[in-house]
C-alpha cells in the first residue's frame, strides 16, 4: 500500500508513522486522516509490531492543526460529520491495543494536539509548542480536545489553553503533565526510540490489558473500575506471557515474550 500524505516505516518491532505534508506544516486534511486509518490497519495485520511512533516530517511541526482550506466551506451538517469522522479516528488511536507514542517535533496545534492527546504517550522536543487555538477562528476543537485535555491536565489549565487559544512551551507542557518527556531537538528521535524499545521488550498482553484497564476505568466509577481490573487480571493469568514472565523471574533470566496474536 502506497501513501501520499504519510510515510510508513517498520523498524524491527517498531512502526514509525510520519505525517508527510511538511510544506503545509503537516496539517490534517481528509486524505491524511484516511491514510492514518489505513496505517493502523497495516499495524493490526502485523503481529511483529509492538509499538507505534507517530511524528511529523520536517523540523517545524508535528501537525499544525486542520487544513484551513477545508474548514471555510463547512456547514452545521458537514461540520458535524467532519468532527465525528475525526473523533472516530482519534478513538482508534486511543483504544489501539499497542502503545502509541506521539513524537512531537515542533508545533502541535488544534487537530495536531488532539491527535497527540489520543496517543498513549507524548515525547516533545524542547522547542515544541502545543495549543488549541480554535477559538481564534471562531471554532472549538472538534476531534476530542475539549474532552481529553481537561481529563489529562485538569479543568483549570485546560480551560486556560482552550479559551485563551495560546500555545504552551514544551517545558510548561511537561509541568502540566501534557507531555511525558522533553528532549533536546537533536536527540528526540533517539529518545523516543529508546523509550519504545523498553515498551517493546515487555509482555504485549500485559500492556494491552493494562491499557484497557486504565482507559475503560477512567470512564466509569471506582467500584466498577475495580471489578474491571479483577476481570482483566484474571485474563492475564491465562496468558502464555504470564507463565513466561513468572518463570523467567524465578529462573533469574530475561523473559522472552512471543509476538501477540492481536
Amino acid at each position: 500500500m502506497a501513501f501520499d500524505t504519510i510515510q510508513y516505516e517498520r523498524d524491527g518491532g517498531l512502526a514509525w508513522i510520519t505525517l508527510n505534508r511538511p510544506q503545509k506544516l503537516n496539517t490534517l486534511n481528509q486524505q491524511l486522516l484516511t491514510e492514518l486509518g489505513q496505517a493502523l490497519d497495516r499495524v493490526q495485520m502485523d503481529p511483529g509490531i509492538r509499538v507505534i511512533l507517530l511524528t511529523g516530517a520536517g523540523e517545524k511541526a508535528f501537525a499544525a492543526g486542520a487544513d484551513i482550506s477545508e474548514l471555510t466551506e463547512l456547514t452545521p451538517l458537514t461540520g458535524r460529520k467532519m468532527a465525528l469522522d475525526g473523533q472516530s479516528l482519534m478513538r482508534r488511536f486511543e483504544l489501539f491495543p499497542k502503545p502509541v507514542i506521539a513524537v512531537i517535533n515542533g508545533l502541535a496545534l488544534g487537530g495536531g494536539l488532539e491527535l497527540a492527546l489520543a496517543c498513549t504517550f507524548r515525547i516533545a522536543s524542547e522547542t515544541a509548542r502545543l495549543g488549541q487555538p480554535e477559538v481564534k477562528l471562531g471554532l472549538i476543537p472538534g476531534y476530542g480536545g475539549t474532552q481529553r485535555l481537561p481529563r489529562l491536565i485538569g479543568a483549570g489549565p485546560a480551560l486556560e489553553m482552550l479559551l485563551g487559544g495560546e500555545p504552551v512551551s514544551a517545558a510548561r507542557a511537561l509541568q502540566l503533565g501534557l507531555v511525558n518527556q522533553v528532549s533536546p531537538t537533536a536527540e528526540l528521535r533517539a529518545a523516543a526510540t529508546q523509550f519504545a524499545h523498553k515498551l517493546a521488550a515487555l509482555s504485549p498482553w500485559a500492556l494491552r490489558l493494562c491499557l484497557e484497564a486504565v482507559r475503560r476505568g477512567m470512564e466509569t466509577s471506582l467500584s466498577d473500575g475495580l471489578q474491571l481490573e479483577a476481570s482483566l487480571f484474571a485474563l492475564a493469568c491465562g496468558t502464555g506471557d504470564m507463565r513466561e514472565g513468572t518463570q523467567a523471574f524465578l529462573q533469574k533470566r530475561a523473559p522472552r515474550f512471543a509476538d501477540p496474536d492481536f
